[in-house]
């Protein structure tokens, strides 16, 4: 008779799954991709090291999916402030904030996501996520031209400059060795920091210093 998994078994290895990927996130949010060792996340998910392997098929596996969840968090999070109210400057404003300030309040994960030297299948989620964004920039900005609070331009480049520009300003305080810096962000939109990344955002962008 054929081996047949009963609906129990079926339950037991999805909790078992989700165990292991809620234990890693928790490793990377603490210590980042270098502190997310199998035998740590074993241990932490209750579960033999070898089950990780019957539900990823490897560390990289592991670690990709981590990445794609933990950034479509984010992506999601810019997508918001995005659909929120205003002209597209505006939006483009409140979302590259929304991006600043939440790396700046989760500074590992942030740091792991941006730019922890990662193995190559984490590295082409990473290129992903960075077009990803990308994408939400051009529709913006493509709509900000439309309304004419935005110069023309092209729209494609602009987004890749965006989220490169972002990107490598939060690198340095997103550093671990810099976590002090990566803690002070605000709640009044006064954090010093996230001011002059936005202010220099906006105006290669607008043309004008907001």
């Amino acid at each position: 008779m054929a081996y047949r998994e009963t609906e129990k078994m079926r339950q037991r290895k999805a909790e078992a799954r989700k165990r292991i990927v809620d234990c890693t996130y928790q490793c990377v949010a603490e210590g980042g991709f270098r502190s997310a060792r199998v035998t740590r996340i074993a241990g932490l998910a209750g579960v033999a090291t070898g089950t990780i392997y019957r539900h990823f098929e490897s560390r990289e596996d592991l670690f990709a999916e981590i990445f794609r969840l933990a950034t479509q968090r984010e992506v999601d999070k810019v997508a918001e402030a995005l659909a929120s109210d205003g002209n597209a400057a505006e939006r483009l404003e409140r979302a590259l904030r929304q991006f600043a300030e939440r790396a700046l309040k989760g500074p590992q994960m942030a740091w792991s996501l941006i730019a922890e030297p990662v193995d190559p299948k984490v590295e082409e989620e990473r290129l992903a996520y960075r077009k990803a964004y990308a994408n939400l920039f051009e529709k913006a900005i493509r709509e900000g031209i439309e309304e004419g609070c935005i110069p023309d331009q092209d729209a494609r480049q602009s987004s890749t400059c965006l989220v490169g520009a972002i990107a490598e300003s939060l690198v340095g305080p997103l550093s671990p060795t810099q976590t002090s810096q990566a803690t002070s962000t605000t709640e009044d939109n006064n954090d010093p920091l996230v001011n002059s990344i936005i202010c220099f955002c906006m105006q290669g962008l607008t043309g004008t210093r907001r």
